[in-house]
């Protein structure tokens, strides 16, 4: 495991060649809340079809800097380039310009509308521009080819969404954002509360998405079994600051444990000391 040494926010730098593949990368990246600081200079690299993995406790920082590079919130300090060019994003529709799109827990897909209606949702095609009717038959047929095309099965193109499982109805938000063209996803628990059959569709669909289409992807999970079956990376984030910058095949989930633990009761004995003072 590489710790990111005596600069606080410092990822591990990249090699020349390495450099060439980063498609995200931030510098600095600092929040507060007033007298709270939730990001203290994050730096954080993500390469052309990586799979990142975020990891730290509640409160750590994590959500915070999602929401900056999403456009949700602005940084008070620090720069964010998307393919080496610096970008400045006033809102979340900024970031989809630049190929960012989200994938919460909750899929903000409407349960209510079929499939191929939630692969349009807010695109819909029609036939005679704005005003024209909603050119359904050409819907299904994009959406069954782009599903069969990342591999995802379901039962009906015309199927409600609230009537797939778990599994199936994660899938359909991934391929709506990639659908849109993005080229970076932020997947937020993946695989919350699903079994081993669901959990292996969405693992094969990330792999496949970032090894053979060479979509990048930043993956928050609190459950390391999953970081380790999707990543190809870990960042710890604790304190506001990225502390561990480590590739999963040199790290394991013991040792990750073991850190997440020291830490926690360092913060516990920090606050007893406090509440001593």
């Amino acid at each position: 495991m590489t710790t990111t040494g005596d600069s606080p926010g410092a990822t591990s730098p990249a090699t020349d060649g390495e450099a060439e593949d980063i498609i995200l990368s931030t510098e600095g990246i600092t929040k507060r809340f007033g007298a709270v600081v939730a990001l203290r200079g994050v730096d954080m690299h993500l390469r052309r079809g990586e799979v990142l993995g975020l990891v730290g406790d509640n409160g750590a920082g994590k959500s915070t800097f999602v929401k900056i590079v999403t456009g949700f919130q602005r940084q008070d300090a620090g720069r964010i380039f998307v393919e080496r060019e610096e970008v400045d994003f006033h809102s979340v529709t900024d970031a989809r310009r630049a190929g960012i799109e989200t994938v919460y827990q909750d899929l903000a897909l409407v349960p209510q509308l079929t499939v191929y209606e939630n692969l349009f949702l807010n695109r819909e095609l029609t036939g005679l521009g704005r005003l024209g009717w909603l050119s359904r038959p050409k819907m299904r047929r994009l959406a069954t080819e782009y599903l069969h095309d990342i591999r995802v099965s379901v039962p009906d193109i015309d199927a409600e969404v609230e009537l797939l499982s778990g599994g199936q109805r994660q899938a359909i938000a991934v391929a709506r954002a990639t659908r849109q063209n993005a080229k970076i996803l932020l997947l937020d628990e993946p695989l919350a509360a699903m079994g081993a059959k669901e959990s292996t569709l969405i693992i094969d669909l990330v792999k496949d998405l970032s090894v053979n289409r060479g979509v990048s992807m930043i993956v928050i999970d609190h459950n390391y079994t999953h970081l380790f079956e999707l990543c190809d990376r870990i960042n710890v984030i604790q304190e506001g600051r990225v502390t561990v910058d480590t590739r999963v095949a040199d790290t394991s989930i013991e040792e990750l444990t073991e850190l997440m633990v020291a830490e926690y009761r360092r913060q516990v004995r920090e606050g007893q000391a406090l509440l001593r003072a």
